[in-house]
């Protein structure tokens, strides 16, 4: 059975990932580290644990969620459905059952909000643990001058954090934004289709979506 920490001591997966770094550092993008691979992971598997999944699909969850940015090595456009194929050979060499393997690059292919579903428990989880991962320490740029809609919202993020309540089926991301960097309406010109998206894989889990910024309920 391939776990979690096989794939991240994968010499093949530890190469890939450090490019993706590596290449994204060259456009000053968010970064898409090991950072944000590890925490995507820990809580993909977190959610479908606290809402009483399968032990076994909330390690698929974080194997998908440790992998969803692989595609990044390819292109920033797009990378879901290329990290997908590049999941797939790799977890084929790997050994992973092919009905495992569906799940996982379903999740990654699925995860981008322009043309992303929550077509299994699998993908709804790695959605939602990815799109809350907004905090100021993944801006790389240092000139505010230069920050794009993108780089000024998640700098303004000084803490985010999600929780699920397996009682009230209600998932809910929490916000602390600083309003001298980022009102809360460029919050939502820039991240409503992310919202959405978060939204849909909430449902898709039987729960519900909600966003507190700066301690107020806002869906």
């Amino acid at each position: 059975m391939v776990r979690l920490e096989d794939v991240q001591h994968n010499p093949e997966v530890e190469v890939l990932m450090k490019k993706v770094h590596e290449y994204l550092a060259t456009m000053l993008a968010i970064t898409h580290d090991e950072e944000h691979a590890h925490h995507v992971a820990k809580l993909s598997y977190r959610i479908l644990k606290m809402l009483d999944y399968p032990e076994r699909e909330a390690e698929l969850a974080a194997i998908a969620g440790y992998m969803h940015d692989i595609g990044n090595v390819v292109n920033r456009y797009e990378h879901g459905r290329s990290g997908a194929l590049i999941a797939f050979h790799l977890l084929m060499r790997m050994g992973m059952p092919a009905e495992e393997i569906a799940t996982v690059i379903a999740a990654i292919g699925n995860h981008e909000e322009r043309s992303g579903f929550a077509v299994s428990n699998v993908a709804a989880a790695v959605i939602l643990a990815d799109k809350s991962n907004v905090h100021y320490t993944r801006v790389r740029k240092e000139d505010e001058a230069t920050f794009t809609t993108r780089d000024r919202v998640n700098y303004a993020a000084r803490e985010s954090f999600l929780t699920a309540d397996p009682e009230k089926r209600e998932i809910v991301m929490n916000l602390e934004i600083d309003t001298s960097i980022c009102s809360v309406m460029e919050y939502f010109e820039i991240f409503m289709v992310k919202m959405l998206l978060c939204r849909r894989a909430a449902n898709f889990l039987n729960c519900r979506f909600g966003l507190v910024i700066n301690g107020n309920h806002m869906l």
